[in-house]
């Protein structure tokens, strides 16, 4: 047998990824998890059988093994961006390389890469010079942010450049470079909006309702039509109302919707987040990071499409206007935020990184740690900081 991508990870505190309502053992002491040829291949707790005595195996005692982390709506790190640039598709596709490489290395094993809103031209290009990624494992898909959104609610996107959905332009993009489009954030309530919903379903892709001016009857109706998702929640939507709930509310009590939760403490304050996560349910919340270039990297002016953006004290903003652009968060960093400063429970917030935003692309074979899932596992300190990533078994 093989060895390669294969390791066991013993002695330590094992989660699973898997909201403990629906497995109860998602967490135990004294766990271990056997990753052979890149995939899963046995775990539990306690001592580990004889029989995987020939992979190599690592103490890990005193920390955390949990699985990989997800993140599905993600812009860029380490100075890079995905795409959206009129740049070669090799410098592209080495500029996402980087950017992964950054998230890697903070235990986020899979990336859905989002793009700003651009020229229809341009995200075509864009699209096609990721696709060859997506095609090698190395991202997970395309998230189409834009150019659907509503002008009210634009926070870093060029008015200039924001539309009303076409069909035939949507059908371009949705099947651009063989369909690597997995979510494309829309205002429904544009002229078109909930047709278009309906078309990037058609597609097979997640219809994320976002950056929109949308009423809660409308946002239900989004949901009525495919929308399975909430691009980062009360950002860049209207703020919630006693009369007016808007579609804050109507996302955290539809149970079809998963709602997107930035945990920076610069997006949401960690009541607000405490209350979406607690009301959403574990099985519905998704931790992401909305990751710009300017991730790992030190304060200073960037581009974020082609908007002049300043971080300051790693916050990133919008030189012209300063509305928040982007975060210069990592999974991890969001993880313990959610967890430590927010108050939400571990196992809740780990789904949140994990199992949930796995299952809203459409992927059961990443985000947890199952017998024949691909052997993404990340260790954790007491502190909940990263000590180790293995991506297919193999140490990042």
């Amino acid at each position: 047998m093989s060895l390669r991508g294969s390791i066991v990870l013993h002695g330590g505190v094992l989660s699973t990824g898997t909201h403990p309502t629906s497995a109860p053992d998602a967490s135990h002491p004294d766990g271990w998890v056997v990753v052979v040829d890149g995939t899963v291949a046995a775990l539990g707790h306690g001592h580990v059988p004889d029989t995987w005595d020939h992979v190599p195996h690592e103490d890990v005692a005193g920390r955390r093994i949990v699985p990989g982390l997800v993140d599905i709506h993600c812009h860029g790190a380490g100075g890079a961006t995905f795409g959206a640039r009129p740049e070669p598709s090799s410098t592209q596709a080495d500029d996402a390389l980087r950017a992964l490489a950054h998230h890697r290395s903070h235990g986020t094993t899979t990336t859905v890469a989002s793009l700003v809103t651009a020229p229809i031209d341009t995200l075509a290009d864009a699209v096609a010079a990721l696709a060859e990624l997506v095609e090698q494992g190395d991202l997970a898909g395309v998230h189409l942010e834009g150019p659907w959104l509503s002008p009210l609610h634009r926070g870093a996107h060029d008015p200039a450049l924001l539309r009303d959905p076409a069909l035939p332009e949507v059908d371009r993009l949705l099947t651009a470079a063989g369909g690597v489009v997995r979510v494309v954030t829309i205002a429904p309530e544009l002229t078109g909006g909930l047709e278009a919903v309906r078309r990037i379903v058609g597609h097979g892709a997640v219809a994320a309702i976002g950056h929109t001016d949308a009423d809660a009857s409308t946002a239900l109706a989004a949901v009525d039509a495919g929308s399975r998702l909430a691009t980062h929640l009360f950002n860049a939507m209207p703020p919630v109302h006693h009369r007016r709930p808007g579609a804050v509310l109507a996302l955290l009590e539809d149970e079809r919707a998963v709602v997107e939760l930035i945990a920076d403490g610069v997006h949401l304050h960690p009541l607000t987040l405490a209350h979406a996560a607690r009301s959403a349910g574990a099985g519905r919340t998704a931790l992401v990071t909305d990751a710009m270039a300017a991730t790992g990297m030190a304060d200073g002016p960037y581009l974020l499409g082609g908007l002049a953006v300043d971080v300051l004290d790693g916050v990133a903003r919008l030189r012209e206007g300063g509305a928040i652009a982007g975060s210069t968060l990592t999974l991890d960093a969001a993880l313990r935020y959610a967890t430590l400063v927010a108050g939400v429970p571990f196992d809740d917030a780990l789904a949140a990184a994990t199992s949930v935003p796995a299952g809203v692309i459409g992927r059961d074979d990443i985000g947890r740690l199952a017998v024949g899932a691909r052997g993404d596992v990340v260790v954790l300190d007491d502190t909940l900081t990263v000590s180790a990533v293995y991506r297919g078994g193999t140490l990042v």
